[in-house]
């Protein structure tokens, strides 16, 4: 199915249901363009509140709303602002409705903050596709931003490249040894890290941290700053030690309106049919100008999720089974936090039941040479996720 083919079959969809993953920053710019550009009956679902620290990018929520579900509080205003949208708020997570609840979409739109959530409903709407049943396929257009970058894109579950395919691209960030950070710091994070993880314990150790005390915060700075000076790296800012100490991945608003009126222009486009949809990937560089790029990302024949061959996975032979499980967590192929693996003729761990989990803990000491064959395929599932990942080990 193409592009060309699959966009007079959705003509009929602009009055049915759509589905907003997310009511942050994102998720209120994309409601806002959903119910302008006329849809109808829209779908929301967040498990968040709303922050005082939300208020200066989340524009459709107020001070007074602080505390309250961001889902519910958005969906009212939105309805108030625009006559004759019906939107239906949802307090909760996606990973509590089922397929019959997606199935009820034609679109799916996601403006989320987690790429856990991403592969969750990426891989619930590609187990959902029945070849026998056009109305199956849910298009996908999903949003991230980070800071001033972002990215959109169109995902035909089960057709085009899907989020597990380029996975690699989120690789989670490959922690800094601690030997850096306590002797030769080489950026300004180091120092914050150091001041965080080293200085606060040797001068502040009778006081608990508390990342949401500002004089914590300013000590955390101050050290930093003062160690970054001594090594002759500059860069060290109040910001940036908040966001160091805190993980927080910088917001930009207008990042946010840039990328929400590029998914909701994708939705418009799938619904009526009246352009072309992007195929199948947009990135988008804000940090000095407006610069975007489009490329069609490449669907994997060995995408765990959406491919039919198992991916191909480097492995020292002489590490324990505990050894390569820990891995998958760090593996950008992988990124499983809670892994149960097992072989076509056994299971090697399983961590539920605790039952089973006791009986097949003595794996985890045993060394991958002598519990697989080289080449041999192993199955690996995560609570997280509701798809089976298949991986085919090499020994190197």
């Amino acid at each position: 199915m193409t592009t060309g083919t699959l966009a007079p079959s959705l003509l009929m969809l602009w009055n049915l249901p759509k589905f907003c993953n997310g009511a942050g920053g994102l998720g209120c710019e994309i409601l806002k363009n959903l119910a302008l550009s006329g849809f109808k009956d829209i779908h929301v679902i967040d498990m968040d509140t709303i922050d005082i620290s939300n208020l200066n990018r989340q524009f459709l929520f107020r001070q007074a709303d602080i505390g309250k579900p961001k889902a519910e509080v958005a969906a009212a205003f939105v309805q108030k602002r625009v006559k004759g949208v019906k939107i239906t708020p949802y307090v909760g997570k996606i990973q509590d409705k089922d397929e019959d609840y997606y199935m009820q979409f034609n679109i799916v739109i996601c403006g989320l903050d987690s790429i856990e959530a991403r592969r969750w409903i990426n891989s619930t709407l590609i187990s959902m596709v029945d070849e026998d049943d056009p109305t199956s396929l849910k298009p996908l257009v999903d949003g991230g931003t980070e800071g001033f970058k972002g990215q959109a894109r169109v995902i035909l579950p089960s057709i085009s490249s899907c989020i597990e395919c380029q996975l690699d691209m989120h690789a989670p960030r490959p922690a800094v040894p601690l030997c850096t950070i306590a002797t030769i710091p080489r950026q300004p994070q180091h120092c914050i890290e150091w001041a965080h993880q080293i200085a606060w314990q040797e001068k502040r150790k009778d006081d608990t941290f508390d990342s949401d005390n500002m004089e914590h915060i300013s000590w955390i700075y101050n050290a930093a700053y003062e160690r970054a000076q001594h090594f002759n790296i500059h860069g060290v800012t109040f910001q940036m030690t908040q966001g160091v100490v805190k993980n927080i991945i910088p917001a930009i608003a207008s990042t946010n309106a840039v990328i929400a009126a590029s998914t909701t222009s994708e939705v418009l486009k799938i619904a009526t049919g009246c352009n072309p949809f992007l195929s199948n990937y947009m990135m988008y560089a804000g940090e000095e100008g407006v610069y975007t790029y489009t490329f069609e990302a490449e669907k994997k024949p060995d995408c765990p999720v959406c491919g039919e061959l198992a991916r191909k996975m480097d492995v020292d032979p002489n590490m324990t089974l505990g050894e390569f499980i820990d891995s998958l967590g760090e593996r950008a192929e992988a990124q499983l936090k809670k892994p149960s693996m097992r072989t076509e003729e056994k299971t090697l761990y399983q961590r539920f039941p605790p039952q089973l989990e006791e009986m097949t803990r003595p794996h985890l000491g045993k060394k991958l040479a002598d519990l697989i064959e080289d080449g041999e395929e192993v199955a690996v599932s995560d609570p997280a996720y509701t798809t089976t990942f298949r991986f085919r080990l090499h020994f190197k």
